[in-house]
């Protein structure tokens, strides 16, 4: 049965919740869930009673989905004179709800509580059509609806069809504007996104889900995300040794040759801290007690084998799966599989009442295996429990991709199916793997890597690197998957450098060295190959720039850290586009390679051959050079001769940069000296983003206080001086 919501009628009004009949037995609920965000609700009277449901396996699904569900905004609703509709306002923003034909349209007040729409954003056409809802929110001419997940070209969607149950398009679910709107459909069904693809001016979205439930925002780009990672979760911190620098096991090279490559990279100039392994999983369940058992072709000795590594710095991330063999098994992988098939722990096809087998699986060998329906509680259990086993055995993380293209016909014992498990078991299979690594820790602090986009990846850390092609498309590529991911509030994208595939004889230093600065002032990043570190195309010369970068990476990993560290508590990622943090300069959108790595540092990585780079500095800051030292004026174009050993790098006025020593690992940093100095951009009004951040600034008479600088170098902006008092450092304008 279709149903045109195309009528309304106020039923009842309080602060933290308006009720209007939608006609025909329907209901329509809005929620002032927090500030500058609204959640809209349209069901049967009976489906929008509550906030979550009431049955267990309903709310375990909800808390995939929602980790704040209980509204903490109110608003008040008054009669709009000029539409005959409702005026439902939280502070400054709002949504003017027409109720013939129904449609919102989203608002801020002005001053003068003038109602102010908001770009061309209406809501309406709401459609409710065999368990799909659907409706429409009209786009101003060229405005740009960023977020929807991870791609390669362009953080602005316009133009694009995304349907979130195709795994190669890699979807999430916010979408938002720089003009000042977002929204969030709240389901684990499947959601098409048509932005403009199809109609002109119309981002067009059609959900899976019985109940109409989305949240509206009204706000800045930088609030919007905070809002959307408040209310969906927001990530725990990885560990320090994950900061470093990571590399891919190299293909013919056991476990016993890891430490010779790792010993002649970094004789090489080249600093490490952590290795991803290959593929096949190094241990299987040994016995009807679904003990764990290591691959000792692999490991001979486990725990030895991880001591060995972690005493030469260097922590191991091994790949795993939910599943177990189930082809060409020996008589005790038989035993476990009988076991886990009698308990009925299996994913079962629904048609035959076998176990769903897939065959050929890279991480079991290249075996067939039956798949452990996460969605039962004790075998979640089971599955945390015994990689919290190998976390307390030394592992230092694992990496796992789950989100398998599960058949229709298998249901799982939740009763999940189809597009719904294909959402949920991925989600799972991370959300376990992180309950083990962080275990018991407050703030939870763990590495789980996985390329899964999934519901809820704004949750974890940071995905896992993507190789791309080794080109300067491909370069500008890995900014585009990182920036991205980050506009739909994942913290950290790693970046890959390097392919494995590659023929160290090809390599071209010029493209690496340029993509390797890049990589320096990211999130985090990968060597795919060890063979291109160790090419002799090198020149002594690029061998300087290449451990020079090393050395900056390290300095700057105080800086990253914190930068995750921020994202706890503001989702706010990394690295981020200058639509997000620059929303009102539409000319800043257009340099899309151009990047915040946090709230300090504006990034312009040369992006061809050559030294000639073109930067943009933001309107409504100043600008400090880096290389230089020098000042300049926001709002304006720049041409810079850019040499191999630098990039263009920009503090922000009234931001400071904390470096830490230079080192080669970080298991040569100093808990008790993180720090070694610190550098300003004009007078400092910020606190400082920074890990462990115990410096703290404050602004009086024209000065800046700060505690918390003991024992660092301090670098102030020319113009400025420094007095230290004892603990406290005054930064004032030099006499």
């Amino acid at each position: 049965m279709q149903m045109n919501l195309d009528t309304l009628d106020w039923l009842e009004s309080r602060p933290s919740r308006h009720l209007f009949d939608a006609g025909d037995g329907y209901h329509l609920v809005i929620e002032p869930h927090a500030p500058g965000m609204y959640r809209l609700r349209i069901g049967q009277a009976e489906a929008v009673q509550d906030d979550m449901p009431a049955r267990p396996r309903a709310r375990a699904l909800a808390e995939m989905l929602l980790a704040r569900p209980e509204a903490v905004g109110e608003a008040e609703l008054s009669l709009d004179e000029e539409t005959q509709g409702w005026l439902i306002r939280q502070g400054q923003t709002g949504l003017l709800v027409r109720k013939a034909p129904f449609s919102v349209t989203l608002v801020q007040l002005d001053d003068d509580d003038r109602v102010l729409p908001v770009s061309q954003a209406v809501l309406d056409n709401v459609v409710s059509d065999d368990e799909h809802w659907s409706f429409q929110i009209g786009l101003s001419d060229d405005e740009m609806v960023c977020g929807l997940g991870q791609a390669h070209d362009d953080v602005d969607r316009r133009g694009e069809y995304i349907d979130s149950s195709k795994p190669e398009h890699r979807a999430l679910p916010l979408a938002w504007s720089p003009q000042g709107w977002g929204v969030y459909v709240n389901t684990l069904g499947r959601v098409e996104h048509d932005v403009a693809s199809t109609v002109e001016n119309q981002y067009r979205v059609r959900a899976q889900q019985s109940v109409f439930d989305i949240f509206l925002f009204v706000a800045e780009p930088i609030d919007i995300l905070n809002q959307y990672t408040a209310l969906t979760g927001r990530a725990g911190q990885p560990l320090l040794w994950a900061m470093g620098i990571w590399l891919r096991q190299p293909r013919e090279c056991s476990t016993s040759e890891l430490l010779t490559t790792v010993q002649a990279l970094r004789d090489a100039g080249v600093c490490l801290d952590a290795v991803m392994m290959r593929e096949p999983m190094a241990w299987r369940f040994s016995d009807s007690r679904l003990a764990l058992e290591w691959d000792l072709t692999r490991f001979e000795d486990p725990k030895a084998t991880l001591e060995t590594f972690a005493e030469a710095n260097v922590q191991l991330c091994l790949p795993t799966i939910p599943a177990v063999q189930a082809g060409s098994m020996t008589q005790t992988e038989k035993l476990v599989f009988a076991e886990l098939e009698d308990r009925g722990w299996l994913l079962a096809d629904d048609d035959t009442a076998d176990v769903w087998i897939t065959p050929e699986h890279p991480v079991m060998n290249n075996q067939d295996c039956a798949w452990l329906d996460l969605t039962n509680r004790d075998v979640y259990q089971l599955w945390v429990e015994r990689h919290r086993q190998l976390a307390e055995e030394g592992l230092g993380a694992v990496s796992c991709q789950a989100a398998i293209p599960i058949p229709e016909d298998v249901t799982a014992r939740g009763g999940e199916t189809g597009d719904l498990l294909r959402a949920v078991y991925p989600i799972l299979a991370r959300t376990s793997l992180y309950d083990a690594c962080a275990g018991d820790k407050v703030p939870p602090e763990g590495v789980v890597l996985t390329s899964d986009l999934v519901q809820a990846a704004q949750r974890y850390p940071w995905q896992s690197p993507i190789p791309v092609e080794q080109s300067w498309e491909g370069m500008r590529q890995s900014i585009q998957l990182a920036l991205t991911v980050g506009s739909s509030g994942v913290p950290l994208q790693m970046l890959a450098l390097g392919h494995e595939d590659q023929d160290p004889e090809t390599l071209d230093t010029e493209l690496f060295l340029r993509w390797l600065a890049m990589a320096v002032f990211s999130g985090n990043f990968q060597f795919e190959s060890a063979a291109l570190l160790l090419s002799e195309r090198w020149t002594p010369e690029e061998r300087k720039i290449l451990h020079h970068w090393m050395q900056w990476r390290y300095r700057l990993v105080p800086y990253v850290l914190g930068a995750i560290e921020d994202a706890t508590r503001t989702g706010l990622p990394v690295q981020r586009s200058m639509a997000l943090s620059f929303p009102q300069d539409a000319q800043a959108h257009v340099w899309d390679t151009q990047y915040m790595l946090g709230p300090a540092l504006l990034v312009a990585p040369t992006m061809q051959p050559g030294t000639t780079t073109e930067i943009y500095l933001p309107e409504g800051d100043e600008w400090w050079d880096l290389s230089t030292g020098w000042r300049y004026e926001g709002g304006q174009t720049l041409s810079m001769e850019i040499d191999l050993d630098s990039i263009a790098v920009f503090g922000r006025e009234g931001h400071m940069l904390c470096l830490g020593l230079n080192v080669n690992h970080t298991g040569e940093f100093n808990s008790a000296r993180l720090l070694e100095e610190v550098w300003m951009f004009g007078m400092p009004v910020h606190n400082p983003v920074v890990m462990r951040n115990k410096i703290r600034v404050m602004q009086m008479q024209g000065s800046s206080y700060i505690k918390g600088l003991e024992g660092l170098k301090i670098l102030p902006s020319e113009g400025l001086e420094v007095k230290r008092r004892g603990a406290e450092v005054r930064i004032s304008p030099a006499r």
